[in-house]
């Protein structure tokens, strides 16, 4: 066999070889993105607005991601991705659409519902996400996230737990307590879709990015699915989160700094006739500077403390008047 013949012979050899067998984790990664992207859809934010004939017209103000969170057409998202909507689009991944209402919103969670407007009953080949644990999670295990940057759909990253109880301020102005980090790429509308586990079950909302260009830097947040699982199920019976205080309206970190100047503590603005606040003596132009024994600097640390109780516990309610601190015993109702 001549030299040009044999060097034939071994490239249709190469060409007709099997394809490497994949490894392990490919396979993992593959059938979790099988099994997931079916419950990941694109939600569409749009305006109505008027021209000067009074005629309305749609405008179109953003995009991110969602997933189903069961067979009834609930979409769990962002708040910040349907934050000033009119009218929402639901697009499913075999690219079904459907208009979409909203339900409840939480926006110191940066969490909200939509329902599929044309579901009047449950329908079985809706594929809610499967719900995982994100009280056990370690750094270092893998985390994949679906969902749509840049209008892209079903684009799929890789990475892990890069750290855990991480404390963000989120779209609300609070703090979201023990976010997931993550260095699989987040990318402008990536917000609301799931991060997996290996096992392909959710462990997080993909919320956020830390970016100086806009763009992905390998440091992307998510909320934690226990705190999905807990607000979801009330914002989808009552609209609403329950939230329990004490009866008073307060002037905002702004305000305060505006009117007040620099001090420690959140103003009362207005006392609740008949609140166990105004049966505690406290009035409006009061400061409260502590709960229970915590200092109360700013509104994170007044709402931060207060999401650690329910309706009809009672705390020690700590204010200052007039140069002189007053503690009172207080009950617990629900404000919003």
């Amino acid at each position: 066999m001549t030299a040009g013949l044999a060097l034939a012979f071994a490239l249709s050899r190469a060409f007709l070889a099997p394809v490497a067998a994949l490894l392990p984790d490919e396979l993992n990664t593959i059938n979790v993105v099988k099994e997931a992207s079916p419950s990941v859809v694109f939600v569409t934010n749009i305006a109505i607005g008027q021209n000067i004939f009074m005629d309305e017209f749609a405008i179109p103000q953003g995009s991110g991601s969602g997933f189903i969170w069961d067979r009834e057409g609930h979409i769990v998202t962002n708040f910040h991705v349907v934050q000033n909507g009119d009218e929402f689009l639901v697009t499913l991944k075999d690219q079904t659409q459907f208009a979409a209402k909203p339900v409840g919103v939480e926006p110191r969670k940066d969490i909200a519902v939509l329902k599929l407007v044309a579901l009047k009953k449950p329908v079985p080949a809706l594929k809610p996400v499967k719900l995982g644990q994100s009280e056990t999670l370690q750094v270092g295990q893998q985390a994949i996230a679906i969902g749509n940057p840049f209008g892209l759909d079903n684009t799929v990253t890789k990475g892990i737990v890069s750290a855990l109880g991480r404390e963000v301020v989120g779209i609300g102005g609070v703090t979201i307590h023990d976010m997931i980090q993550t260095d699989a790429a987040i990318n402008p509308g990536n917000s609301g879709g799931p991060l997996l586990d290996s096992g392909g079950e959710l462990i997080g909302m993909n919320t956020m990015i830390f970016s100086r260009s806009g763009s992905s830097s390998g440091i992307g947040f998510a909320v934690p699915v226990s705190l999905i699982r807990k607000i979801v199920p009330e914002l989808i019976k009552n609209g609403r989160v329950v939230q329990p205080g004490i009866g008073v309206i307060v002037f905002t970190d702004r305000e305060k700094y505006q009117f007040f100047g620099d001090i420690d503590g959140v103003v009362v603005r207005h006392v609740r006739q008949d609140s166990p606040a105004a049966r505690a003596g406290v009035r409006a132009g009061d400061v409260i500077v502590g709960i229970d024994g915590k200092p109360v600097r700013n509104y994170d640390d007044l709402y931060g403390a207060l999401e650690n109780y329910k309706v009809g516990d009672s705390i020690i309610l700590r204010t200052f008047r007039d140069g002189k601190k007053k503690s009172a015993r207080v009950e617990l109702v629900n404000v919003y």
